[in-house]
């Protein structure tokens, strides 16, 4: 069962939802201020936080080149830097390759990289995206995202970040050599994620902006990860990976049903463990005296979604679209 927690502070869980439904020597009896704001943003479903890092073609300069012009929408918008430096035309991302040294990083690297030509290069550059849902100031964005970066990364990697408005919701493109100064690589790992989430929540509070960094699992979502490219062209309705478990679906349900998911009882197993840890502490919170929390905390498991795999969302999306009513097209003039 993955490690259910909400968010850490220094290492140590805040919100260890699985630790609550323990019994014997390992159950907890108090709750720390901490963890009951943590729970009161989650109970109230706080808007969360997206911290992602964008894999593809991190690791030629042509492509990092191109990215860093991208992000900058070719010139028209402004490259801030960790130095305070403002980069904006059409070549700024060749002027950040050069003021990084990140064709001197790719040439001391080659001779180690002939050893096995089956090796893929390591990145130049760590691509990372921070974003807030539709309605949120994007000032509030920009001023978080610029002191997460500072926190997390100045005096020891070079970087350079930029506001984006022309999607719904605000997101910062953050672009950060992977090479530090002293010479150590920056290894991005699944904890990395978890608690650049907590803190760029924690720097969006600061804004004045209601912002939470839990687990899917620990809210009841089951939203599954895809691939960068897979995820925006399912947003675009242009994804062929999700027409093709589409059209497999559709056609599992014509020849009488659904084969078995071998996702769904891990899936099941999960909601169990976490609706067990949540009940646990909304025990604690009334016997605590915090009723009206423990409430909300008990009305949030009520309202969870049934957990569904892939598979199954798009099969019920399906039957949904088979039980609409039909209506006529409406006439097209001439």
């Amino acid at each position: 069962m993955p490690n259910l927690r909400i968010s850490s502070l220094g290492g140590r869980p805040l919100l260890d939802i699985a630790s609550y439904a323990r019994r014997g020597l390992g159950r907890r009896d108090r709750l720390s201020p901490e963890e009951l704001a943590d729970i009161g943003r989650t109970a109230r479903r706080t808007p969360e936080v997206m911290v992602k890092v964008l894999a593809k073609n991190s690791n030629n300069l042509r492509s990092v080149a191109r990215h860093l012009n991208y992000i900058g929408r070719y010139g028209e918008l402004e490259l801030e830097t960790d130095d305070g430096e403002r980069l904006q035309g059409k070549d700024a991302g060749q002027r950040l390759l050069e003021d990084w040294d990140l064709d001197l990083d790719k040439d001391r690297r080659e001779p180690a990289l002939l050893v096995s030509v089956s090796d893929r290069s390591p990145k130049l550059v760590h691509k990372i995206m921070l974003s807030m849902p539709p309605g949120t100031p994007s000032k509030g964005v920009l001023a978080a995202a610029r002191n997460f970066a500072r926190e997390e990364f100045a005096l020891k990697h070079r970087y350079a970040l930029v506001l984006h408005t022309d999607e719904p919701h605000p997101h910062v493109h953050l672009v950060v050599k992977a090479t530090s100064e002293q010479g150590e690589r920056l290894n991005i790992r699944k904890a990395t994620l978890r608690e650049w989430r907590r803190e760029f929540a924690r720097q969006l509070r600061e804004q004045g902006i209601a912002a939470n960094a839990t687990e899917r699992a620990v809210r009841g979502e089951t939203r599954i990860n895809k691939l960068d490219g897979i995820y925006r062209a399912a947003l675009r309705g242009e994804s062929t990976h999700t027409r093709a478990r589409a059209r497999s679906a559709a056609a599992e349900l014509l020849k009488g049903g659904l084969l078995p998911d071998p996702g769904s009882a891990e899936l099941l197993q999960t909601r169990r463990e976490v609706e067990r840890g949540w009940r646990a502490a909304a025990d604690l919170l009334a016997a605590q005296g915090h009723p009206e929390l423990a409430g909300k905390v008990r009305r949030f498991v009520d309202q969870m979604s049934v957990p569904l795999t892939e598979r199954e969302q798009l099969v019920h999306g399906i039957r949904r679209r088979q039980s609409a009513p039909w209506a006529p097209e409406a006439p097209v003039s001439r």
